[in-house]
């Protein structure tokens, strides 16, 4: 049990202060929250993460962020001279997500060139995915511009729309997890998620042209699986019921417990659906719904009725 420090007075003496960093440095005070760094590298650095997607989002929407001073003949030498910073400051980033996880498990190697290889290679790997993300991320667009009478232009909803953003974070943090790249891909899922209430974890698989109007409060779990033509508003949970538990009764990770949301659904605000259940084709979703098992394709659930499915012709089964 931690020592309560004494507060006699106003003012910080040395026998206080000898107190406090005596309590901080207990080994039962700091085993849980310390991190020692190994080979003498440091932490990966937020702010290069963050110059990282601002620059990919330069590329694969041009003239919007970063340089808006673009033009087609000058194109070329502006995105040769991007994917080149990027890859630079994504392999070094990448490493030090390793040296983080080694770090973490006590694993006290001498530095290896392995590692180093194998973060470039991972860059290299990740920006061969640019022209799939760049198709991916104008369906987005399309489908926000499409499914908000509010957006006037394409472009609008590419600069200003939170969904745009948390997108861009998510496909790219997504490339980053299915390169076995864990701590990288989650900090860059995180930093849409602080900017922009959208949570999508960067394991989850969505498909072609989703929207998420407005999208505050929005949860989208590891294993969750989106099809084409979603559209999810604010609020919305797509998440796991409670863990099943191994023989020690630790929670078993790893296996599909999230949604799976098939084409053309639509899921209204405040819908909740939990479990590896199965939302089916051009199934909508209504606000605030509670939901556990599967949706039939084509089915409306709405509040009060979840216990029946009605199909958008008005009849129930």
């Amino acid at each position: 049990m931690e020592s309560k420090i004494e507060n006699n007075n106003d003012r910080l003496t040395e026998e206080t202060i000898n107190q406090i960093v005596d309590s901080l440095c207990r080994l039962e005070s700091y085993k849980l929250v310390y991190h020692r760094t190994y080979h003498d590298f440091p932490m990966p650095s937020i702010a290069q993460l963050r110059e990282i997607v601002e620059l990919l989002k330069s590329v694969l929407f041009p003239g919007y962020f970063v340089n808006s001073d673009i033009k087609p003949s000058t194109m070329k030498y502006y995105i040769g001279s991007t994917i080149d910073r990027v890859y630079s400051l994504m392999a070094e980033q990448v490493k030090r997500g390793f040296c983080f996880a080694c770090a973490e498990a006590g694993q006290d190697h001498q530095y290896c060139e392995d590692c180093e290889s194998r973060s470039k290679d991972i860059a290299r790997r990740f920006l061969l995915s640019m022209p799939l993300l760049r198709r991916l991320l104008t369906l987005d667009a399309l489908a926000a511009y499409n499914g908000d009478p509010a957006a006037k232009s394409v472009g609008e909803t590419i600069f200003c729309y939170p969904s745009l953003s948390a997108l861009a974070n998510h496909r790219i943090a997504h490339e980053l997890y299915e390169l076995e790249v864990p701590l990288i891909s989650r900090i860059i899922s995180e930093m849409a998620h602080s900017e922009t209430g959208i949570d999508i974890h960067p394991g989850a698989r969505i498909g072609e042209s989703l929207f998420i109007d407005h999208g505050t409060g929005v949860v989208i779990g590891e294993t969750a699986v989106i099809g084409n033509n979603v559209r999810i508003y604010q609020g919305v949970t797509l998440g796991a019921k409670s863990f099943p538990l191994d023989s020690s009764g630790n929670p078993i990770k790893g296996i599909p417990r999230h949604p799976i949301v098939e084409d053309d659904v639509i899921i209204y605000s405040g819908a909740t659906i939990l479990g590896r259940v199965t939302i089916g084709k051009g199934a909508e979703i209504g606000g605030n719904v509670w939901l556990t098992r599967d949706v039939p394709a084509g089915a409306r659930i709405l509040q009060g009725q979840a216990e029946e499915f009605y199909f958008k012709d008005g009849t129930g089964i």
